[in-house]
């Protein structure tokens, strides 16, 4: 599992506990399932696996403007591997990694050549980051920012071939890195925000990347943006609490992300051009949201947490998506003709054709039992250890 899983993760994995404690879900009938959501035909199409029969075997993670998609499934031998689907998310195709068939990889961004990055198992105890060819054939290893360190992640990738990443540096620390075309050549960003680490999450067309930066002693993060070729760090500020985290980028330097607020909640945001001005998009039911990817015209889509008591299904985790520029916060599974029970609860991002990466649930509601009662205590005792930890509610991290 990579970095930024983790990071995109964690929220998710707070919320089902509390949904599991709560009793709200009859677990053993509840599946996920991933889907590529057309809006211009209103349709979901399931993305399938790389052949495991487990309903979480993929997680899609990143799609370009003919629909390829690209994430990590899982195989019949459940071993996790980076996939890439054909146009419209059909077909799905296992990518390999860096050391047979032995090894683990995960894709997490594509181009509209079709060349993918993400990172791969490397020599028996190592991770490095790839790219590949054109419709994500020859992966190649991109190395790290100093020959004797093994940790090295890619996470996005532009239409020139410049990818940026992460790669230790003088231990643990890890430093944001960005290469030219075509993934040649390695150059380390250098200074971070809170003075120890930086993890990038994209980048656009213009070189411009983005990305959050780490304090190991006070736990906060802050988002960034940089200028053209990954020159120059700057912060995008908060909504009014102490941390942020961006993790989409437009051509123009849009940023999508979300921020505490001054009340503790999170909220997804956009900006403007090259990151400037931050604007709060809200939430569906009043709580949280999240955003996680944005497109050329400012559609940002993400995650909504919605009121308690949750309203269907038990699942209280609604994805979202805005009109242009971050105007009009709009339920997803409105928009969409879905299969009787589906949920779709979060979506991770867009691409310029108006089709959305989107994970889902299908669940069964059912009455709490007596059992349920002890699960809502430790459920909420969690809930409460994390946010203190991190000084926001239900804030992923990174």
């Amino acid at each position: 599992m990579t970095l930024s899983q983790c990071f995109r993760a964690r929220h998710l994995i707070l919320a089902a506990v509390l949904t599991t404690s709560l009793g709200l879900v009859n677990v053993a009938n509840a599946q996920q399932q991933s889907f590529l959501v057309d809006l211009s035909s209103r349709t979901a199409t399931p993305l399938g696996t790389l052949g495991a029969t487990f309903t979480t075997a993929t997680t899609p993670l990143g799609i370009n403007d003919a629909g390829q998609v690209v994430g990590l499934s899982y195989t019949a031998n459940n071993v996790q591997r980076a996939f890439i689907t054909g146009p419209g998310g059909m077909g799905m195709r296992d990518i390999g990694t860096l050391e047979g068939e032995r090894g683990y990889s995960t894709a997490e961004d594509i181009n509209d050549a079709g060349q993918v990055v993400g990172s791969s198992s490397f020599g028996g105890f190592g991770v490095r980051a790839f790219i590949t060819g054109p419709g994500g054939t020859g992966m190649r290893d991109l190395g790290t920012l100093s020959e004797n360190e093994h940790l090295s992640h890619a996470y996005g990738i532009n239409r020139a071939g410049q990818v940026v990443g992460i790669s230790t540096q003088g231990g643990f620390a890890s430093h944001a890195f960005i290469t030219g075309s075509d993934g040649v050549g390695m150059r380390d960003l250098g200074i971070t925000l809170l003075g120890e680490d930086s993890k990038v999450t994209g980048i656009n067309d213009v070189g411009q990347v983005i990305g959050n930066s780490h304090s190991g002693t006070s736990y906060a993060t802050r988002a960034f943006i940089t200028g053209p070729d990954g020159m120059g760090m700057i912060d995008l500020g908060t909504l009014g609490g102490d941390e942020t985290k961006a993790w989409g980028i437009n051509d123009v330097g849009q940023v999508a992300g979300y921020s505490t607020t001054a009340s503790g909640a999170s909220h997804a945001f956009i900006t403007g051009p090259n990151g400037v001005g931050m604007t709060d998009l809200g939430t569906l039911g009043g709580w949280s949201s999240y955003a996680h990817g944005i497109n050329d015209a400012g559609q940002v889509v993400g995650q909504s947490v919605m009121k308690w008591p949750y309203p269907d299904a038990g699942t209280g985790l609604h994805a979202f998506i805005t009109g242009s520029n971050g105007v009009g916060m709009t339920d997803l599974n409105s928009l969409v003709e879905l299969p009787a029970g589906v949920v779709l609860t979060d979506a991770v991002d867009i691409n310029n054709a108006g089709q959305v990466l989107v994970n889902a649930t299908t669940a069964v509601p059912a009455i709490p039992e007596p059992q349920s009662y002890a699960l809502l205590l430790a459920g909420l005792t969690l809930f409460g250890f994390m946010a203190a930890r991190n000084g926001k509610v239900l804030d992923s991290r990174q």
